[in-house]
């Protein structure tokens, strides 16, 4: 039987390293041209009842995000198995935890968007590149506390 241990520091501060990401990567570098992707006005602030909705859903998604990641890769790590531990670094089980999660959950789903949703290409790399940085952000802090 597994013994599953989740390190609920390591998954708080991954919420807060990928909301404070999240916030970094669709405000400063790709606000503008995310917006403007999304038909929405790029030069127009939504309203604060809008934006706090929206952080409230994002903080909850993170939170998420961060948990049940943390379970995947427990149950991926040989230890929680009873077996030694395994040959690769943290960085490289977390690197391929990040990638073989956004390879087969985000990227479909994100290819399905240009596909019949008329998202555009530009659209598409700002929104997958930044899920699987979120997702290598978090399995970082993951493995490594």
């Amino acid at each position: 039987m597994p013994d599953i241990q989740v390190n609920i520091l390591a998954v708080i501060i991954a919420v807060v390293a990928n909301f404070i990401f999240g916030f970094i990567w669709y405000t400063p570098l790709f606000g503008k041209v995310w917006a403007k992707e999304m038909g929405f006005d790029p030069d127009e602030k939504p309203p604060g009842a809008v934006m706090a909705r929206g952080m409230i859903f994002m903080i909850i998604g993170n939170f998420l995000l961060a948990w049940v990641f943390a379970h995947n890769m427990a149950v991926w790590d040989p230890e929680t198995w009873g077996q030694g531990p395994s040959e690769m670094s943290a960085a490289a089980n977390a690197g391929m935890a990040a990638l073989f999660t956004w390879l087969g959950f985000f990227l479909p789903i994100d290819l399905n968007g240009v596909a019949w949703e008329k998202k555009s290409w530009k659209l598409f790399g700002i929104n997958t590149a930044y899920r699987f940085l979120s997702l290598l952000l978090v399995a970082m802090i993951l493995a490594h506390m």
